[in-house]
Parts: structure tokens; C-alpha cells; sequence
């Protein structure tokens, strides 16, 4: 897609971080905005915001865990604009520590959100795309965690490689329909965001009891506050994002200092031998 002006961005996760980011960068493309996010008043705000700008955006509270929530956002997209361009699958969200000290809570919050938010995504919204018979994308926001050996947060971890998966074998079903939807998934490492406050917006269903948390199953170490405190901002992220989709560069890799722990992993896999923690940050690091 070369052309972005007057086309329709659909944004879950679009009230702070990486979908905001991705928000104002489509708008000054030229853009239509669908903004969709779970935290209502973050939402309205950051609607009202762009909207003053002169932007032509509307917002839609979504829980992306429920598939009648992302049918609401389809319909909501067509109703306000007629189509859907481009998909950003982005919502996510960080819970747990070792897969057996994770919670069942944990386990099932950050896979409804963080797996069958994208899964739903692809599911509603690629029929749409087809239909159109016009040049469309999708990306699916995973990180560096999900090409990674080893990330401490086990349950974020399975969700963001089963998210390379998903978008690796959506690409590939693509194209063998010579389709024009065009498919791209986010690797990034450290980008400045609330993911680590991402407990705010947690279902009470979820909630962890607290005899069930382990002494480090809601511990952030030092290291890993401060490398998301001087990580990558949200709007030099949505260039990369730009450039992937005009470019239709699947793997989007934003963070050469991961590069060697992608290929450590690599690696290990054609060799045989165990994987071993060779993430970029020391996540114990003060």
C-alpha cells in the first residue's frame, strides 16, 4: 500500500502507547481513524484530542477478548467510513512469571486478550478486507518476546510467538489466493508504554487471589522499569510501522540490540541444543 490518504486505520489498544502513536501517524498520512480500546475514559480522550485536530475518527470501547465486541467494531467501521484498509491488532497486556507460577487468572486474561484479540481480529476483519478487492493490511503486534528463547513472563510469551505464528501462517494463506491483503507482524523490543500498568484494566472476574501469587509473579524488575522508561517512543515506532506497511515488510524488527537473541534462539533450534536465557535486557539489573 503506497497510498494512505482518505483509507481507514482500524486501532485496537488506541488510547495510549504504541496504538496511539500509530493513530496520530496514520492521521497525518491522510487517514480515517478507527479508534478501539477497552480504558473508556482514555478512550473519549484521546478521540476528542485528535478529533479537535481535524481528524475523522471515531472511537469505540471494545474488549478484544470478545468476538461480538470486535463484530461491534466491524460494523461500527462501516457504518462511519464504508471500509477497512488497514489493521492494527495491537492490544496486549503483561501478567504472570513461570508458566506453573503463573495464575489460571493470568493464563487466561493475557491469552483472551493478547492471542484471541488478534485471533478475533483476523477472523472478522480479513472476510471484509477480501471483499474489497482493494489494497489492505494487517498488522498483528507481537514483540520481541515471541522470537525470543526466554522472557520471565511466561503466559506474555507463548501469546506473542503464537501471534508470529498465526501472522506467518496468515501470509503465507494469502498469497497463496494472490490477495491483496498484505500481512506484517511488530517485533519490537523496549517502546514507551503502560504495558507494565496494564493490571488497571484487568476484569474483577480475573483477579488474582492474592495466596495464589508467587514472590515474584507481579514483581517488574529494576531493569526491565528502566529499559521500558528509555525505550523507543511510540511515534518513531509508527515510522517503522508506516514503512513495513508502504514497503509490505512482514517481519518488522525495530531493535537491532535484539538481533543476536533472535538469532541465538535460531541457532539453538537448527542445533538441537536447549534453549537458554539470552534476552537482551537483565530483567534483575537495579
Amino acid at each position: 500500500m503506497r497510498e494512505f490518504k482518505g483509507k481507514v486505520a482500524v486501532i485496537t489498544g488506541a488510547a495510549s502507547g504504541i496504538g496511539r502513536g500509530l493513530a496520530e501517524r496514520f492521521i497525518q498520512e491522510g487517514m480515517r481513524v478507527v479508534l478501539a480500546d477497552i480504558e473508556e475514559s482514555a478512550l473519549e480522550r484521546t478521540r476528542e484530542e485528535l478529533g479537535a485536530k481535524g481528524a475523522a475518527v471515531v472511537a469505540l470501547r471494545t474488549d478484544v477478548a470478545k468476538r461480538s465486541d470486535i463484530e461491534a467494531l466491524a460494523q461500527k467501521t462501516l457504518d462511519a467510513f464504508g471500509a477497512a484498509h488497514v489493521l492494527v491488532n495491537n492490544a496486549g497486556v503483561g501478567a504472570g512469571s513461570s508458566p506453573w507460577e503463573s495464575t489460571w487468572n493470568d493464563w487466561e486474561w493475557v491469552i483472551g486478550v493478547n492471542l484471541w484479540g488478534v485471533i478475533n481480529g483476523v477472523k472478522v476483519f480479513t472476510p471484509i478486507m477480501l471483499a474489497e478487492n482493494t489494497e489492505c493490511h494487517i498488522v498483528n503486534t507481537a514483540s520481541a518476546a515471541g522470537l525470543s528463547a526466554f522472557v520471565p513472563v511466561a503466559p506474555y510469551q507463548v501469546t506473542k510467538h503464537a501471534i508470529v505464528a498465526l501472522s506467518e501462517n496468515l501470509s503465507v494463506s494469502l498469497a497463496q489466493r494472490k490477495a491483496l491483503v498484505k500481512v506484517s507482524v511488530l517485533c519490537p523490543g523496549f517502546v514507551k508504554t503502560r504495558i507494565f500498568e496494564a493490571e488497571r484494566n484487568r476484569p474483577v472476574a480475573l483477579a488474582n487471589d492474592p495466596a495464589e501469587i508467587g514472590p515474584r509473579a507481579d514483581a517488574i524488575p529494576d531493569g526491565a522499569k528502566k529499559a521500558l522508561e528509555t525505550g523507543m517512543s511510540p511515534s518513531v515506532y509508527a515510522d517503522h510501522v508506516l514503512r513495513a506497511i508502504r514497503d509490505e515488510a512482514f517481519y518488522v524488527l525495530t531493535h537491532p540490540e535484539e538481533m543476536p537473541h533472535f538469532q541465538d534462539r535460531m541457532d539453538g533450534i537448527v542445533s538441537g541444543r536447549s534453549p537458554r536465557n539470552s534476552y537482551a535486557v537483565s530483567w534483575d539489573a537495579g
